[in-house]
């Protein structure tokens, strides 16, 4: 298939998949009230893994489900995707406990992560070099408008209808967006250079899924109680595990030397960082204008649309930008950690207007950013494993985002109530970001070197510029 075979429909249909199964990340944070008065009768903890259950399975599963789609075929693996995503959503508007409702939850979450790699993996692989910036500035749009809608949605069905209609709706749009990609999304060559390792992508999966368990359950848990402790312990062992085997084995899942290269490392850290600052703000966004400004369920989830405007106006400028990564990425970050330390400033006094603008500060350094930190990624592998690249990139995304409400949620449980902890929380996390920009911006080194990167990324080489020398896979 020609490099320069992406259509209009096809980038529509991708992006709509992503979208999609980005929102439910967010849709059930504003159902908690009404899953918790509801006749599932559900406890504390259950609620928690009711949110969790999707977060944890879509991350651990990202790396071996890009993998898997490099290997068998991504429009196959995006197509499964949507059939588990659909399977658990109507697993979890039919249930009948919490036990059933956080099964339905993981299973949507295996989907979810099948569907995110495959989506990006496909949209590389199709688009022209020239063309691969605007590509993953839509993409990269596609997962805000996902938590826009997510917020939207939740918000919406909390106030006007019930929290089983929004998994039952999951259904039929999961069957239509099906029929989309199976009209629109050619199949990409296979590569037979990838590997599934079995073994690997067990010890890899069991480390993530522990590390991320310990991160998400922190605040609840306590850092230091043995549970919490007992997870990063295990995390940190099988991880380690992992990159034992790979390092000896013929056909290993990665290899971990590509973390070699100072620029895969930068650019995963930066995917962190942003989403780290991202799903902070999201975290303490809703309760503030519901518990602090009064909004209802429905009006808070338009009240954040604005998240959304801030990243579509500047997709243009980061494509427009694109061969100044560097600059773009340093930029974009510290916006966001500004806006976060602006933010901070808000109380009940403040006019949404005002805190508004704080939004657009960093929603336009999100869209500024991402483009460039996913294509940073991405590329960084051979093109044969950019499904691979995407589930490592997508990883790293997660991972912030559950280190970012994990810092923010730990912030504001040592305060008494939201209104006194918001602003600490968010000038932590605020401080956090610029600091760890900073890194980014030196992991990205100077001018000239990103300006190959960029060539190198154009050209789709993997071996060009200052690729790492390392064979994967």
């Amino acid at each position: 298939m020609p490099a320069h075979a992406l259509k209009r429909p096809t980038l529509l249909a991708l992006c709509a998949c992503v979208l999609v199964a980005q929102s439910m990340v967010a849709a059930i944070n504003l159902l908690i009230p009404q899953l918790g008065s509801s006749s599932l009768h559900p406890s504390h903890t259950e609620i928690l893994w009711t949110v969790d259950a999707y977060v944890i399975v879509f991350a651990g599963l990202l790396i071996p489900a890009g993998a898997l789609g490099d290997r068998y075929g991504r429009k196959g693996a995006l197509l499964t995707g949507l059939a588990l995503f659909a399977a658990g959503a109507a697993t979890s508007a039919l249930a009948t406990g919490p036990a059933v409702l956080i099964a339905g939850r993981g299973l949507s979450g295996a989907g979810a992560a099948l569907i995110t790699p495959a989506t990006l993996s496909i949209l590389m692989h199709l688009s022209a070099p020239e063309h691969r910036a605007r590509s993953m500035g839509a993409w990269t749009l596609s997962i805000g408008l996902g938590g826009a809608a997510g917020n939207l949605g939740g918000g919406l069905a909390g106030q006007f209808l019930t929290w089983r209609a929004l998994f039952a709706v999951m259904v039929p749009l999961a069957a239509v967006l099906a029929a989309a990609v199976s009209a629109t999304v050619p199949h990409t060559e296979r590569s037979a250079r990838s590997n599934t390792d079995p073994l690997g992508t067990l010890l890899l999966t069991a480390g993530l899924v522990a590390v991320l368990f310990g991160i998400i359950e922190g605040p609840a848990y306590g850092w230091t109680s043995a549970r919490i402790l007992g997870a990063f312990a295990a995390g940190t062992l099988l991880i380690a595990a992992f990159t034992r085997h790979a390092l000896r084995s013929p056909a290993p899942l990665f290899d971990p030397r590509v973390f070699g290269s100072p620029r895969l490392r930068a650019a995963s850290l930066g995917t962190a960082t942003g989403f780290f600052g991202l799903f902070s703000l999201f975290f303490v966004n809703s309760q503030y204008l519901q518990g602090v400004k009064g909004f209802g369920a429905a009006v808070t989830g338009v009240a954040i649309l604005p998240l959304v405007f801030g990243m579509a106006a500047t997709q243009k400028l980061a494509t427009r930008w694109a061969g100044r990564p560097r600059a773009v990425i340093g930029t974009g970050l510290a916006l966001i950690g500004l806006g976060l330390l602006g933010a901070s400033t808000a109380d009940a006094g403040t006019p949404y207007a005002v805190f508004v603008c704080w939004l657009l500060v960093i929603s336009a350094g999100a869209g500024l950013s991402m483009p460039a930190l996913t294509l940073g990624v991405v590329t960084s592998l051979p093109s044969h494993q950019a499904g691979l690249g995407s589930g490592l990139g997508t990883t790293a995304r997660e991972t912030g985002a559950a280190l970012g409400v994990a810092v923010t949620g730990t912030v504001l449980s040592s305060h008494t109530d939201l209104l006194h902890g918001m602003g600490p929380a968010l000038r932590t996390v605020g401080v956090v970001v610029l600091v760890a920009t900073a890194l980014v911006v030196a992991g990205y080194g100077k001018r000239l070197q990103g300006a190959r990167e960029t060539a190198r990324a154009a050209t789709g080489n993997p071996h060009s510029a200052t690729a790492p020398r390392t064979h994967v896979g």
